[in-house]
This record gives C-alpha cells, structure tokens and sequence, in this order.
C-alpha cells in the first residue's frame, strides 16, 4: 500500500491554480520532482494565462481554457524534446500560471519634488500624484524580464519599479512638451492621457498593458507656492510701484494693531493727519491719470495740494515715518525721499 502511495505521488494528472489570495502575478506550479502524466489535464481560468518552461527555454503558452497535454498540445515542448511521435510517458517540465487580471487603483506619485524647466517661472520643482491600472499579457516577456524562475511574484514587488519608471517618464513628458506648469494643472485629463501614451510602450517592454492613468494632483512645493501667489498679486495690480503701496496699504492696519505700532505712536484719525497727507500725496503720484502713460508725471492740475505744515508737524511726521521704517513698512529709499519732500516745505 506505501508502494502504491509513492508511485502516485509521482506523476501530475491535473494542473491548475486557483489563485487564492490577492496581488500574485506569477506562481510556480509545485513539481517537487514529480512528472507530468501523458494526457494529464491542464485547467487554466478566466484572467489567467499558463506557460511550460522546458530546461530554461519558454515553450507553449495556454489561454483560458482546459486542455489535454499531448504533442498536438504541446507542439513547442514537443520540438523541445525531439518526439517525433505520440509520447506515453510521463514528463518534466516547468509550468507557471501568470494572472491577468486587472491591477485597480494603484498609486503614482513624486516622492520628492522634480525639477524641471517652466516657461513662465523659469527652473520650478512639482509634484504630482495619481492612479493607474494595468494588467499582465505577455507572460513571455514578463518570465524573461521580471518573474524569472521564482516561485510566486507579487505585485507588492513590482510596484516600486512602475512607480519610478512613470515619474522619470513624467519627468521627461515634462520637458519635451514645453507646457506651463499653469497649462498642466489646469489641463489634468489631457495630461494624464498624455503621460499614458508616453507610458505604455514602457510597460509593453515588461510584458504588462497600461489600462488607465489618472492625474489627480499637479502642485508646487509650499515656498514656490507662495512666490507663485505673489506674483499673481502683481500681475494683477500691474507694476511694482502699484505693488509697493498695495503692500504699505495692507501693513498698515496689522502694524495699527500691535502694540507700540502705528496706534502706539499716535497715528490715528486726529493725530496721523500729517502722515495721512503725506501717503496720500505718495499714493496719487503712483496711481496713472486716466488716458496717461504708464509712469507719465501728472499734469498740475491731478496734483494733489498739501497744505502748509509747521516744523513741530513736519518732526512728528519724519518720527513716525522713521518707526514705519523699523517696522519693515517703509523702506529706507522711501523714507528718505519723504524726509526731503517735507524738509523742502519748511524752505
């Protein structure tokens, strides 16, 4: 009876896999130096694809479906092997089961910002992230390329290299487009099926199909995102003196609110009415009259009249001038050209 256990034990009459757990792409058939029986069976399921390896040397490749293994099956192995008839022993040979379902939602991202050429910033480091699925078809190529003669191979383990192999074919969709990072963010669809093209050939190369890709995210890194705001800003107000006196104009009421700032030093409604004749005139000289050319002088009559001020208003007005210039608000060039302006009046 042992005899008899021991001579079934080795020879295969049924070959299958039924893929139990999730990620597997590639499993090795276990032969455990058992051979495989003359006419044995060979099941291989929807989503699967089954290869024999003969020696090292790729063979038949089976689609879904069952199978009688005899030469008219096996007519590569058969070569292999020089039959040149019906065989009626049983045989060796390596059998791998290949899953080619589709691998869902799996993510794509730059670990660290990339650099690359913008042509509106100039040199800019992106980041972008998204999701992309694929699915093995060529298990030939994937054999000689990734699984090898391992026993199982994961999809775990091929994440690492996609994801890397996407963000240098990014990269260089990147630089050879000539888009603007404006264009790309805002053009997300267009440019994940951009990336996908690049990337499919890619994947082909390791047997595998690029189903989708999607962009999710396109973004600069936090600090390039603030430049990226304050130049906006002066695009918006439109040169750098407009600029300026937008910035005076919002430091003002945050420097009015700290203690020992502009409230502090009584520059309020009653008291700040020098300085308030002061920056008013400074911010009718940087606005353009309607029809004028930009930085064209005002002509007399858009001049705003200040009044007379005593030396006592004009000392008080450079003090707290010279505080605002402490504070950050004003600079020194600025400072200095009010200084002369007031000092003129007392001429």
């Amino acid at each position: 009876m042992a005899l008899m256990d021991f001579i079934k034990k080795q020879f295969i009459d049924i070959l299958q896999w039924t893929e139990e757990g999730d990620g597997t792409l590639a499993w090795r058939f276990p032969m455990q130096e058992m051979e495989i029986q003359n006419g044995a069976s060979l099941t291989v399921r929807d989503s699967q694809m089954a290869m024999f390896v003969n020696e090292g040397t790729v063979a038949d490749v089976f689609s879904p479906g069952m199978y009688r293994l005899t030469t008219q099956t096996l007519p590569v192995l058969t070569y292999l092997k020089n039959w040149d008839k019906l065989f009626e022993s049983p045989f060796k040979s390596d059998v791998y089961f290949f899953s080619t379902r589709t691998q869902l939602d799996q993510k794509w991202g730059t670990p660290n910002p990339i650099t690359i050429r913008d042509k509106d910033f100039g040199i800019v480091r992106m980041r972008a992230f998204g999701i992309y699925s694929y699915h093995l078809s060529d298990p030939k190529v994937f054999y000689q390329k990734i699984s090898g003669t391992r026993g199982t191979y994961t999809r775990d383990e091929l994440e690492g290299q996609l994801r890397n192999t996407m963000v240098a074919g990014m990269t260089d969709l990147f630089g050879d487009s000539g888009v603007a990072f404006i264009d790309m963010a805002a053009n997300q669809d267009e440019f994940g099926q951009a990336m996908r093209l690049k990337m499919a050939p890619m994947f082909a190369e390791y047997g595998l199909t690029l189903d989708s890709l999607v962009v999710q995210n396109v973004s600069l890194p936090e600090e390039l995102q603030k430049i990226l705001d304050q130049k906006i800003g002066m695009n918006m107000i439109g040169d750098m003196g407009r600029f300026t006196q937008y910035q005076v104009a919002n430091a003002i009421p945050e420097a009015a609110k700290n203690e020992g700032g502009m409230a502090g030093m009584g520059v309020g409604l009653g008291a700040g009415v020098g300085f308030g004749q002061v920056m008013g005139q400074a911010m009718a000289g940087a606005l353009p009259v309607a029809g004028a050319a930009p930085g064209a002088p005002l002509p007399a009559a858009a001049t705003v009249a200040v009044p007379t001020v005593s030396a006592d208003e004009v000392v008080a007005t450079l003090e707290k001038l010279h505080g605002l210039v402490g504070k950050g608000i004003l600079s020194q060039a600025e400072f200095e050209a009010k200084k002369a302006e007031l000092l003129k009046k007392l001429t």
